[in-house]
């Protein structure tokens, strides 16, 4: 093989992503494994450890090929030791993954938030098309988000930076998040968020509505389903995309006021909805936004998908082993 191969694992709470990548970015050979959270997931770091060696030889490969492992895991970490803090779903709690891992596989490990991981893949490969200064918000079960300026990723003093679903967005009287707060943005623009406040309107009023008829005939709803009844001009789907666009264009209009991105990129289940939701928050950013920043930004749909959280880790390994270690300037 003449050139050395990346690779990426993106750690989820239910399927742990791996893909090889080549230093341009494009993917070799991509696969998952679940997660196997037994015995507080101690096994995670050897299963994606035998996982790497059992496709390196399917491939023919030798692991002397590989350059090092970059992964995007859940929860806060400890970026000098790249450990994890906590992640719930995993049963993990001051878990030393990059020493793991390490051990397991012989490779250099990198460690960061998975929400970061993916903005790194989306601005190297994906709807970031090479601009150093991006607002990730993934819109999915939660909101998570990560912040680049100027080609690096703000971690902040303890790794909470770009926390954007925490963003405190109805001061009094706000739903309780799972982080402890109420009121933040991820109650309001995540799927789960969406689905509760359509359930609240349907109960509130007598507005005739294709999902009223769904809700009561089925017991549930999807954040998908409100968007597809919203296209179709219903009343109240449109009340609720109306208050979540006009809550999360607040949000990124402050943040971007802070950053001055010049690309807000929305991903996550729920941008799936592309321009249902992409045209009313456009409006409700510029309506928050200063002017210059606002004429500065392109808000655009994430283009990579599951892909991001690998491209990411790939990215993480392009940038902190190979380059460092060669000495080589960064290009997208």
């Amino acid at each position: 093989m003449e050139e050395k191969w990346l690779v990426g694992v993106d750690i989820g709470g239910t399927t742990i992503k791996m893909a090889f990548i080549n230093q341009n970015g494009e993917i070799i050979d991509k696969w998952e494994i679940p997660s196997n959270v037994n015995e507080k997931g101690k096994h995670i770091p050897i299963n994606i450890a035998k996982s790497i060696n059992q496709t390196l030889d399917k491939l023919g490969q030798e692991k002397q090929n590989l350059i090092g492992i970059g992964i995007g895991a859940p929860g806060p970490i400890n970026l000098a030791t790249g450990s994890v803090d906590v992640a719930i779903n995993l049963g993990w709690e001051n878990f030393p993954l990059k020493n793991l891992l390490e051990i397991e596989t012989s490779l250099p490990v990198i460690v960061d938030n998975d929400a970061n991981v993916a903005a790194l893949g989306e601005m190297w490969k994906g709807a970031g098309g090479g601009s150093k200064n991006i607002l990730c918000v993934t819109l999915g079960t939660g909101v998570g988000g990560g912040i680049i300026a100027n080609g690096e990723i703000v971690h902040g003093v303890n790794g909470s930076g770009g926390e954007i679903g925490h963003i405190t967005s109805i001061m009094e009287g706000g739903l309780h998040c799972n982080c402890g707060k109420t009121g933040c943005i991820e109650t309001i623009a995540s799927a789960t968020g969406i689905v509760r406040l359509m359930i609240e309107e349907l109960s509130s009023n007598n507005v005739p509505s294709k999902l009223r008829d769904f809700y009561e005939e089925y017991q549930t709803l999807s954040s998908e389903l409100v968007f597809d009844m919203a296209n179709e001009d219903d009343e109240l789907a449109n009340k609720v995309i109306r208050k979540v666009t006009l809550y999360l264009g607040l949000a990124l209009a402050h943040l971007a006021n802070g950053l001055n991105p010049e690309k807000i990129i929305i991903g996550g289940g729920v941008s799936k909805a592309g321009d249902a939701l992409l045209v009313p928050l456009k409006e409700q950013f510029t309506r928050f936004a200063f002017p210059r920043v606002s004429q500065g930004v392109e808000l655009t749909i994430a283009t990579l998908g599951n892909d991001a959280g690998v491209m990411g880790g790939a990215w993480l390994v392009k940038k902190g082993l190979l380059n460092k270690r060669e000495n080589i300037p960064l290009h997208f």
